[in-house]
């Protein structure tokens, strides 16, 4: 697989890497390069004695480097990638040394290992009773959540401010021994609300009652309708095959790639892809998931650019994450449908809350929006001299006014309700990421 100098840089974890391996991708850094159809290695020169090993599946885009670098990939990685992307014809030596035909052979036994496992059949009395076991742990964790919820609201919120990190990690963390994940990160969600900033009350509240209206819903079971159940029980943190929803029918269209956004937390990196189908008018969220160590995601996407795929998106009311089913094909971003002002956009977002009252946030493309300064703060202006705040910690807005110039853009912007940031504008019939 070749990639171009704009699909290597998006690889990058970060800024200061993407800088570092631009800096990495000459020759003069190299003793030695090579490259053949299942790899790509080479030895770069560092502060050391011994230059650093660097290795690359290219069937996987898998990374190794003998760098103390905690990043992955690490700027070696993204040097050599971004040098043989730019001067393919100078990676003359075809024939792997030992150190990375060795870890190509490690991955392919590992792989093999892996399909030994997926093919093995399914003990369907032991899946059933480990799923009975997961239910009532799940319940058991549930009935201790409310508890402390209940306490918090007989107490009264006003010592909340006082109250330490461990107060909010102990019931996090009995809430993923429960198996409830989704709503380990809600408990976690509370510890991170400013509780010194004016209006704390008012987030909390919301949160909590987030939390209450979830639990409840799962408390429902099977009365509620099915595509509902499956969204809750998602909240709470149970998970859904993949390899069977693949076989599911998807939808095909152009998806316009709106922006990129990379996270990592306790040595798990996150990619939330946002995307917006120009036909379908769907939005949609593709997650990747990678431990520091391990093999990225096979799925390269470009923000800024546009693909032709078959998206499967996961069971819900209101359909936003899916998967890519199909090879996708990079084309540049094109021009698209876009909301004609806040009035449509507050349409969407009270029918979606009539359907799902507990939602994430959802991309939207707006036409005309201009940002307009008001009370000390940010707000987005259309059409109409309508006006909608934009996000509060939203970094780019010197950026975002450069591009504006005090004139209306297009602009694709990432929220629900009451607050919205932007991703990206279209600028002189050119998208460009904020």
């Amino acid at each position: 697989m070749l990639l171009t100098e704009e699909q290597v840089l998006s690889l990058a974890p970060d800024e200061p890497s993407r800088k570092a391996g631009k800096a990495l991708a000459v020759m003069a850094k190299w003793v030695s390069k090579g490259a053949n159809e299942q790899a790509l290695w080479g030895e770069c020169l560092g502060s050391g004695s011994k230059p650093y090993q660097t290795q690359i599946d290219r069937a996987s885009t898998a990374f190794k480097c003998s760098c103390p670098s905690r990043k992955f990939p690490c700027k070696h990685g993204i040097g050599l990638m971004l040098l043989y992307a730019r001067e393919a014809t100078i990676f003359t030596d075809n024939t792997p040394p030992a150190w990375v035909s060795e870890w190509l052979e490690k991955r392919a036994e590992n792989e093999t290992k892996k399909r030994g496992k997926e093919e093995k059949p399914v003990d369907e009395t032991a899946r059933d009773k480990r799923q009975q076991a997961r239910q009532q742990k799940v319940e058991d964790g549930i009935y201790e959540l409310l508890l402390w919820m209940k306490d918090i609201v007989r107490n009264g919120i006003l010592s909340l401010p006082e109250k330490g990190t461990s107060y909010w990690e102990n019931m996090a963390r009995r809430m993923i021994d429960a198996q409830a994940p989704g709503l380990a990160a809600m408990v976690r969600g509370l510890s991170e609300i400013n509780y010194y900033s004016e209006g704390w009350q008012h987030s909390f509240m919301e949160q909590l009652l987030r939390m209450y209206l979830v639990i409840q819903g799962f408390n429902q079971g099977d009365s509620l309708p099915p595509l509902l159940q499956q969204e809750l029980r998602a909240l709470i943190g149970f998970t859904q095959s993949q390899e069977a929803l693949r076989q599911e029918k998807g939808t095909k269209d152009t998806w316009l790639i709106l922006n990129k956004q990379i996270t990592e937390e306790e040595g798990l990196t996150t990619e939330k892809y946002w995307l917006f189908g120009l036909n379908c008018l769907q939005p949609a969220l593709i997650l990747q998931f990678y431990a520091r160590g391990m093999s990225r995601p096979q799925l390269l996407l470009t923000a800024g650019m546009s693909i032709e795929a078959e998206l499967v998106f996961f069971p819900s009311e209101i359909p936003l994450r899916a998967l890519i089913k199909e090879p996708v094909t990079n084309n540049k971003l094109q021009d698209t449908y876009g909301m004609t002002g806040w009035q449509e956009l507050t349409t969407a977002e009270t029918a979606l809350a009539g359907k799902m009252p507990v939602r994430s946030e959802r991309p939207y493309i707006v036409q005309q929006l201009t940002p307009v300064q008001h009370n000390m703060k940010w707000w987005l202006k259309d059409r109409n001299e309508e006006i909608m705040p934009i996000k509060d910690g939203f970094r780019n807005i010197w950026k975002l006014l450069s591009l504006s110039g005090g004139h209306p853009l297009d602009m694709a912007i990432l929220g629900r309700e009451q607050e919205y940031e932007p991703l990206g504008v279209w600028h002189n019939g050119v998208y460009k990421l904020l």
